[in-house]
């Protein structure tokens, strides 16, 4: 997998910046204040660097921006890099520096001169995030990222602290690496692998193939994945680190592929449906982010792998299904498979688990991306607690979300002649109805949550702290809803 760059933190030592090759930076607030590290820079430069600060461009500069001098004399570095912060930014803040770092560090070595700063550990999880790239399929060897060395007055607590954020930055990236992926390497087999290899970190990894989920009765589960070669299969990935105390639930759609099945996408644009797997990649990374900082909590992630494709064995519109739950689904639209995919694997869970709290991700419905955009998942509960605990993760990590309504009305338009259900209920309130049709599969007594993440799962532009292409959305929020509120 894609590994975030090694980051290492020393003490400052101001004579070995004048040698430093790379580039290096400095931090300055918006009153053009310098500190010991920034006052060597600009003694070294003659004063170059106080030149920079009286500029238009300098002002111009809005909080968390990197500013450059290029090849500065009486320096070996070949660029510093001028970051405008305050001694005390925000979380928020401190990582936009740090991404905006990781987009000017060009391949170089990085010296960064934080000194006494506070959030240098947000500072450095800003420049990890921005800094990863799949490029796992090109032919031509990438250039180097580069070494970054963060120069601080107390080193072995900012290290201390930075080391749980590593691992979230290894979470992220494990989920984006997995959504990347195209469809002919991630297939169920490949996916339900790397899962398997999570086993080395702790976690405790049963696949579940399809001969166990026949006879456990999940057909809705097994009707998406009948026309596909690949196999289906529900992954369970447990992390048991909060002694005897029954296990938060994570439940995420894992469809490798989606052709729309009999009820098959257009061809423009469908080579976007490798995503597809969006919610299962997002609970792999946050289970990755559990073990690797040995969280003290016990946390159940189970993820369906199918591949929806049209065969002469694929499930037909007009089909009537059996759940796991034992409800009966006519199957109005092959295309609205993702749900049928989890109502099965909620089931399971709660049966299974009896679970404190459950929430569910998927890319669901093309509805939300109508609805809310690319900045925000919609967040569909029947528990205000749990939604008010998430919204307040999702805001303190800067991951978008907005709670939208559910209600029985909506549960007319999933009403059936032959069968208890329908599994689509038209195009009006698409997102909301689909909630509806999850929330059928939710027991009573549990505070569920769904988080439909079509829109943030994978962008066509950069973020602020991605590339084009896979977000890992979420796995940053979910791993806070933990630590606040399910470790003891």
């Amino acid at each position: 997998m894609t590994t975030p760059a090694e980051i290492q933190f020393k003490d400052v030592d101001l004579h070995a910046v004048a040698e430093a090759s790379g580039k290096v930076v400095v931090f300055v607030g918006a009153d053009g204040k310098l500190d010991a590290g920034a006052r060597k820079v600009n003694t070294l430069t003659r004063k170059a660097l106080a030149r920079f600060l009286d500029s238009a461009a300098f002002e111009k500069m809005s909080s968390g921006d990197v500013g450059a001098l290029a090849y500065p004399a009486g320096m070996s570095a070949a660029a510093i890099c001028v970051v405008k912060l305050g001694r005390r930014p925000s979380s928020q803040e401190a990582r936009k520096a740090g991404a905006q770092l990781a987009k000017a560090q060009g391949g170089k070595d990085l010296l960064i001169m934080a000194g006494s700063i506070a959030r240098a550990d947000e500072i450095a999880l800003g420049l990890a995030l921005r800094g990863y790239r799949f490029d796992a399929h090109k032919s031509q060897e990438s250039d180097p990222i580069g070494a970054v060395t963060f120069m601080v007055s107390k080193p072995e607590d900012v290290a201390k602290s930075a080391a749980p954020m590593a691992a979230i930055a290894e979470g992220v990236f494990f989920t984006r690496d997995l959504t990347n992926e195209p469809a002919n390497v991630l297939t169920t087999d490949d996916f339900a692998a790397r899962l398997a290899a999570m086993q080395e970190l702790g976690l405790e990894v049963e696949i579940l193939e399809e001969a166990a989920l026949a006879e456990l009765g999940m057909r809705t589960l097994l009707s998406v994945g009948q026309g596909s070669d690949s196999p289906s299969k529900v992954v369970v990935m447990s992390w048991n680190g909060g002694g005897s105390r029954a296990p938060f639930a994570l439940v995420g759609k894992g469809v490798v592929f989606d052709t729309g099945g009999i009820s098959i996408k257009p061809a423009a644009g469908m080579e976007d449906m490798t995503m597809d797997m969006g919610g299962a990649g997002v609970v792999a990374g946050v289970m990755r982010t559990l073990a690797l900082r040995k969280a003290k909590a016990n946390v159940v992630g189970l993820v369906g792998l199918v591949e929806n494709m049209p065969s002469g064995n694929a499930t037909r519109p007009g089909d009537v299904v059996k759940s796991m739950k034992g409800d009966t689904v006519e199957i109005i639209n092959t295309d609205a498979e993702g749900r049928l995919v989890l109502a099965d694997v909620l089931w399971y869970a709660q049966e299974r688990f009896k679970p404190v709290g459950m929430i569910n991700l998927a890319t669901l419905t093309g509805a939300i991306l109508v609805a809310l955009g690319h900045e925000n998942a919609g967040l569909f509960s029947n528990s205000d607690e749990l939604s008010d605990a998430f919204l307040k993760a999702a805001r303190a990590e800067g991951e978008g979300a907005w709670r939208m309504p559910m209600g029985p009305a909506y549960d007319a338009l999933l009403k059936s002649r032959i069968a208890d259900m329908k599994n689509v209920g038209g195009r009006m309130a698409g997102s909301i109805t689909a909630a509806q049709f999850l929330q059928r599969f939710v027991k009573e007594d549990v505070p569920w949550a769904h988080l439909d993440i079509a829109g943030t799962a994978s962008v066509k532009k950069e973020t602020a702290l991605a590339p084009a292409g896979a977000t890992g959305w979420g796995v940053m929020a979910l791993n806070r809803l933990i630590t606040d509120n399910y470790e003891g």
